[in-house]
């Protein structure tokens, strides 16, 4: 099935997709001339990786369109994988990796006296997510890649994305993200891939020739969508998929009369109106300016994406009647889930379809993830707003519920109480369109992303829908590709696991168990531990230099690195830090192993409660790095900004993995894989992924600690915090001195919000789990302390994390969800000529 042309193949294969060192070489030195305009003499830094680069993708182009004309050779099924959260991470060393020019590279660029690592330093990241969502869909784009699976990710190209992190006086900072200022090699512009975005105005209703009611839609402004992509490769495969991102434009982009008129912002106002589309991810939606925005810009998605499908389908076909045979759609998370109506409208309106048959297509073609418990993160839009922005998508929402409404009347009859619950619109003022409802009814399949998770959805979040539709709902737990994370991360561990069991496991991660017999190995062990150390020195220079803080590798490296949110519970780290820092004060001789605490995170730039979070982190830092009676054992770093490179040498470095959120409000994490596949051993609670992870790794290698799902629920009806507080001496102890002002300067107002939050309402139940705490981190100083038995326990996490790979993840979803068959791309070299048909709309 034929997808995407591009540029016809080179006449002169060897320098362009040859992998000898000294093609390389050659490669590398003429990209640096002709395209950067540099000599190797006058070359900056940057001109030297974008040289890199280019000759890096040069090898991926060829294996590219090879692909894409295996794939038009065939009647094939695609996956389009729709997220409004991509973090691919750093392209250059990950497209190395997976093609297996690594090395040849590394001697190339030895042999010109450059240094790799400083090469790939250049490299900013791409800011088109924030956190594990984004992540997440990164490693399944790897793993679709790598397991021959024919994919298309469509999301928005961001240019600001979320934002640069700094850290003043202790507090979080945001600044722009400016990610794209020196170019971006890895994209190609497509001009030619573009399509009209409408919005607000009006809709009129009319007869067709042939009688029949139809609804035309009047916007009042239209914004273009242009296609920019990406290949991503698969590791040690031929196959290339692709990853498709819309950049807003304004169809006029000057008013060239308006200049002449004098109105110099009136001249570029379009423009600026248009392309605010993509920005920014995320712009904050406490003003009724930013929701406005961040709708727009799901919707500016989602069109592009659907037009574009539905022009290959028509490409392939001459029709779209068997666009579901042709065509998988994956829902990451509520964002695209306007896709729904958006397929309605194209098929009903403009390709004229019936209702019924419509219906039947769209349900046919969509599946949906389930990415959270917490009712405020399922997205819920305002019926004005709606109103004013996309008028016929309210339209079609509103016959959609209707009709769904009508199926759980004969369903349940007389249930009006069900009806109100299931009903896509919440009542109240205003009336808003519950988004995740819409991603239900409107999809064939349901799933959630650890098996805590997927059963909570069915019998609490999605229980009315799970009882009319249970066929529709699966559990599929997430997964993190191995190739990023424990080859590419953590290349010496990476080595030694090659010389022990061979590299199988990069294909197949539960091979990982052959480490199992190496953990009576003492001079594996040795070996096992020798490495981690050395992680542990390169994370500490990586905090002197970017903190100016100083650090011990001998400690115990204690970290906890994710989007900073109240039920993340960062603060219960830190009381524990408090709690601990109070007993060394009591008693100077208590024997316990040096720790260092880190955290790394982004708060929201309108979360309140999560950016004070962050200031109290810094200030303990503040206060034990000035008490030296202290300072050499217990230390408190924050890293800032953080994101996938700096994961890449946090993770490996990590002794103990914090994943302490409250039980039933993670859906997944797989921040938690990423440690445990690196030799860290977890604390936690039984939450999202964790209970999975107990049950591979064993009791006997996690800390657990803290209430269960059922017990909380049961205990929230009576809570009270405050007799907690007055209960536990330690606890009351910790929180004092957070009141008092003690790691303020004696300000007690600055925490006030968050001590009166935790003591009055605790939502997240910090101080109900926070005795089984101290008492799982009393274990884990006792562990730590007995060297031999942590680095068994670090051994057998890695060794029993191969069911967390997210080829496993893929392979779930393609057996129960997306019916994909596989496409072997052959090994022959450059591919035959594009066929010019196969582009997107032509720009007018």
């Amino acid at each position: 099935m034929p997808l995407h042309v591009i540029a016809a193949p080179c006449s002169c294969p060897d320098i362009r997709t040859g992998t000898g060192v000294e093609t390389i070489q050659r490669a590398f030195l003429e990209n640096l001339f002709y395209i950067q305009g540099r000599s190797l003499s006058n070359a900056t830094a940057n001109d030297r990786y974008m040289a890199l680069a280019y000759t890096v993708r040069d090898r991926l182009l060829q294996r590219w369109l090879t692909s894409i004309e295996t794939y038009a050779a065939r009647d094939i099924r695609v996956l389009c994988y729709l997220s409004a959260e991509f973090l691919p991470g750093p392209h250059l060393g990950n497209a190395m990796l997976n093609l297996g020019i690594d090395q040849a590279v590394r001697q190339a660029v030895q042999g010109l006296e450059l240094d790799l690592e400083h090469l790939l330093a250049q490299e900013e990241e791409p800011g088109l997510g924030n956190g594990g969502l984004g992540r997440l869909a990164s490693c399944f784009l790897d793993s679709l890649a790598t397991l021959e699976i024919p994919a298309i990710g469509y999301g928005i190209r961001y240019e600001f994305g979320i934002f640069d992190q700094e850290i003043v006086d202790g507090w979080q900072v945001e600044r722009s993200d400016k990610w794209l200022h020196a170019g971006n090699p890895w994209e190609i512009s497509r001009p030619e891939v573009v399509y009209e975005v409408p919005f607000g105005g009006r809709t009129e209703g009319y007869h067709d020739e042939q009688g029949r009611y139809r609804v035309r839609w009047h916007p009042n402004m239209v914004v273009l969508g242009v296609a920019r992509d990406t290949p991503i490769p698969g590791y040690r495969t031929n196959s290339v998929n692709l990853l498709r991102l819309w950049k807003a434009e304004a169809p006029q982009s000057f008013d060239f009369q308006a200049f002449n008129l004098g109105d110099y912002y009136g001249a570029v106002e379009a423009k600026m109106t248009a392309e605010n589309l993509s920005k920014v991810l995320y712009p904050n939606d406490r003003l009724m300016a930013g929701k406005k925005l961040r709708l727009m810009q799901q919707f500016f998605f989602v069109t592009c994406s659907l037009q574009d499908i539905l022009h290959l389908c028509l490409l392939m076909d001459g029709s779209l009647v068997r666009l579901p045979a042709w065509f998988a759609i994956q829902l990451n998370d509520t964002h695209p889930s306007l896709a729904i109506a958006e397929l309605m409208r194209l098929l009903v309106d403009q390709h004229h379809f019936a209702w019924d048959e419509a219906w039947d297509m769209c349900q046919r073609c969509f599946g949906y993830t389930n990415h959270t418990l917490l009712p405020e993160a399922l997205e819920k839009w305002p019926v004005p707003l709606l109103a004013e922005t996309l008028p016929r998508h309210l339209e079609i929402i509103h016959e959609i519920n209707r009709r769904f409404l009508d199926l759980v009347r004969l369903r349940y009859p007389g249930d009006n109480d069900r009806i109100a619950r299931m009903s896509l619109i919440e009542e109240g003022t205003p009336q808003k369109v519950r988004m995740a409802h819409l991603a239900v009814v409107g999809s064939q399949a349901v799933n959630g992303v650890a098996e805590m998770h997927s059963q909570l959805l069915r019998s609490l979040l999605l229980r009315d829908f799970h009882e009319m539709f249970p066929e529709r709902f699966h559990n599929i737990t997430n997964g993190v590709t191995p190739r990023r994370w424990l080859a590419l991360a953590n290349p010496r561990l990476c080595h030694l696991i090659d010389a022990r069991i061979g590299e199988g496991w990069r294909h197949d991660l539960s091979a990982l168990r052959q480490l199992e017999p190496s953990a009576d190995d003492k001079g594996f062990l040795d070996t096992w531990r020798q490495i981690k150390h050395r992680n542990k020195e390169k994370l500490a220079r990586h905090i002197l230099r970017t903190t100016g803080q100083r650090v011990d590798p001998a400690s115990l490296f204690d970290i906890q690195v994710k989007r900073i949110h109240e039920y993340k519970r960062q603060h219960l780290n830190v009381l524990h830090i408090i709690t601990l820092y109070c007993r060394l004060k009591h008693q100077p001789g208590l024997g316990v192993p040096p720790r260092t605490c880190i955290f790394g995170g982004k708060a929201a730039p309108g979360y309140a409660m999560a950016k004070l979070i962050i200031r109290l982190i810094t200030a303990v830092g503040e206060t034990l790095q000035r008490d030296s009676a202290v300072r050499d054992r217990l230390q408190v770093v924050f890293l800032p900004d953080f994101n996938v490179s700096l994961g890449q040498t946090a993770y490996p470095a990590a002794d103990l993995s914090e994943q302490i959120s409250t039980a039933g409000k993670e859906a997944s994490g797989t921040g938690n894989m990423k440690f445990g596949l690196n030799g860290a051993v977890t604390i936690g609670t039984l939450d999202g992924a964790n209970v999975e992870i107990l049950r591979e790794v064993g009791a006997d290698n996690i800390f657990l600690f803290g209430h269960k799902v059922d017990e909380l629920q049961a205990m929230r009806r009576h809570y009270q915090p405050y007799a907690i507080y007055q209960q536990q001496a330690e606890l009351r102890e910790a929180l004092d001195l957070i009141r008092q002002g003690f790691f303020s300067h004696g300000d007690g107002e600055m925490f006030r919000p968050l001590v009166e939050a935790l003591l009055q309402q605790d939502d997240y139940f910090l101080l109900a789990d926070y005795h089984s705490y101290m008492q799982g981190q009393e274990r884990v100083s006792q562990a730590f302390a007995d060297e031999g038995r942590w680095t068994r326990m670090s051994l057998l996490n890695t060794a029993r994390m191969g069911y967390f790979s997210s080829d496993r993840s893929i392979r779930e979803y393609n057996e129960r969800i997306w019916h994909v068959p596989p496409v072997r791309i052959p090994d022959n070299g450059h591919g035959r000529n594009g066929n010019p048909g196969l582009n997107g709309k032509e720009r007018r």
